[in-house]
């Protein structure tokens, strides 16, 4: 049964929406990455943070669902609420689910309630404990859209964008759902800041992805929400492959095992040959154990030099949304028709690590081949060795 992304709305440091997006990152345009004071003391470390002014969470629900998450999340929605209404009209408001990945939820605003408890001994006024839950966002979508379907969240650290999107095709290929929307979420917030500054992962410079010299990730915000249903449309979901090789808590599998099964069963549920593969988007966090391990995954899958780039560099890492917004950019590729469908290029300082098997990167300028069907990959990886990898193509 065939399962298409038939709309988009996408947030992230490089613009609001589908079209701003799209300029920045096929421009490579790294400027959304910019020192951030008052995240980890006695530092400014580059974040991928969302500028632009967010909407106002509707009035009704205003008391109990309004964070900074919500609100990235409703102007990702909204880029796309005429097509999700058009569903609701079409499907009935029982038959529309709501999957999405998180791993940040609202814990920034929990956080400065918790601090403002110990300091003053009482809590603030618009303090919520739900605004932490896992399954907050989804819960705000559903009851802002009156949805009645499947609702719920999926906190799989790094891959619960891309885990949405699997999660959402089994809802409509099991006749549980009609439509689904489905992607992923996060914002920034001191503690996963913090946290990954104290396992030594954040680079307190600009992050090289591949690099000899990469020495962590820089964090990033965004949200990524498609609609997918049953109908044609502009982008198929053709399959993906997830693995969990419970390698280590923290450090990926070096032989990249649990990256290749992913990339391998993803292959084999499309039904393609690594060969058609035109693209990949890598998980590319430019951690030293990370870029090892896909490097070698990626050599050992694909014989040919499949071009490849990390957006990370542009974006920063958005943690539990990075799996749905890099699909997002496959998909804007797969939909860029006006500019011979373009690539996004690896932006790094191109001193490639030696130790490494060469990659094929994508160069500034870069776009698909022209005539027939194209397929993307997009790979995801985290904590605790969960490795998902999508393959997105156009519709037959």
């Amino acid at each position: 049964m065939n399962t298409y992304l038939n709309a988009l709305g996408v947030i992230c440091n490089l613009g609001a929406g589908k079209s701003a997006v799209a300029e920045a990152l096929f421009a490579g345009d790294d400027s959304g990455i910019r020192p951030e004071q008052d995240w980890i003391p006695g530092h400014a470390p580059p974040l991928g943070r969302v500028h632009v002014a967010l909407p106002p969470i509707p009035e009704a629900l205003r008391s109990h669902r309004d964070n900074r998450n919500n609100r990235l999340l409703l102007a990702a929605t909204q880029e796309i609420e005429a097509d999700i209404r058009a569903a609701i009209e079409c499907y009935g408001h029982e038959r529309i689910g709501v999957v999405l990945g998180t791993s940040t939820t609202g814990i920034e605003e929990a956080t400065q309630g918790i601090g403002a408890y110990r300091r003053d001994g009482t809590w603030p006024a618009d303090y919520r404990y739900a605004h932490q839950e896992l399954g907050a966002p989804a819960a705000f979508l559903a009851e802002w859209l009156g949805l009645g379907g499947p609702c719920y969240s999926i906190s799989t650290a790094c891959t619960s964008g891309a885990r949405a999107l699997l999660s959402a095709q089994r809802l409509l290929r099991t006749g549980l759902c009609d439509a689904v929307l489905c992607g992923g979420v996060d914002t920034l917030c001191r503690l996963a800041i913090n946290g990954f500054h104290a396992l030594e992962a954040v680079d307190l410079q600009r992050c090289d992805p591949f690099s000899r010299h990469r020495r962590g990730i820089n964090i990033g915000e965004a949200a990524a929400l498609f609609l997918m249903t049953r109908e044609d449309g502009p982008v198929e979901l053709l399959g993906g492959g997830a693995s969990s090789d419970a390698y280590h808590m923290s450090s990926p599998d070096p032989h990249g095992t649990g990256a290749q099964k992913a990339m391998q069963d993803a292959l084999r549920n499309a039904r393609l040959d690594a060969k058609q593969i035109d693209y990949i988007n890598l998980h590319g966090t430019a951690t030293e154990h990370n870029d090892s391990m896909e490097s070698l995954a990626v050599t050992a899958t694909f014989a040919h030099a499949v071009p490849c780039s990390s957006t990370k560099s542009l974006t920063g890492h958005t943690l539990a949304a990075a799996g749905a917004l890099e699909a997002a950019f496959c998909w804007l590729s797969l939909s860029d028709r006006r500019a011979e469908r373009r690539l996004p290029p690896h932006r790094w300082d191109g001193e490639a690590d030696p130790a490494l098997p060469p990659l094929n990167f994508v160069q500034a300028g870069g776009h698909l081949p022209a005539g027939g069907r194209r397929y993307l990959m997009s790979n995801s990886f985290a904590f605790g060795g969960n490795n998902t990898a999508l393959i997105l193509g156009d519709p037959a």
